[in-house]
């Protein structure tokens, strides 16, 4: 990761919001992307899984993609790096503490 000390703190945040809500990469990057967003789906993912540093306007902008995505089922959030305290925690409530899941497609 990059020299933001927050930055493995909302990685693994944002990524754990995603799979409690049942939010897929691709879906993420679709909202993203639209929201401005300049990397790639691989590099989204390649974030996501801790093996690539993104500057802080990209992954406050993944931030929102997911929340906009995660508010149809709020469970989770995705912190945006002003959110996290010197201790690196989030004020917010942690990821998968909400009763409420996605429901499966019906692809």
């Amino acid at each position: 990761m990059g020299f933001d000390p927050h930055e493995p703190q909302q990685q693994r945040m944002l990524a754990a919001a995603l799979k409690s809500a049942r939010v897929s990469v691709g879906e993420l990057w679709l909202k993203y992307f639209s929201l401005g967003g300049e990397v790639g789906e691989y590099e989204v993912e390649a974030y996501l899984q801790g093996l690539l540093s993104l500057p802080v306007l990209q992954r406050d902008l993944l931030a929102m993609a997911a929340n906009e995505l995660i508010d149809k089922f709020p469970q989770g959030h995705a912190p945006y790096s002003d959110e996290l305290g010197p201790d690196g925690e989030s004020p917010r409530k942690e990821p998968g503490s909400g009763s409420q899941q996605r429901p499966e497609s019906e692809d």
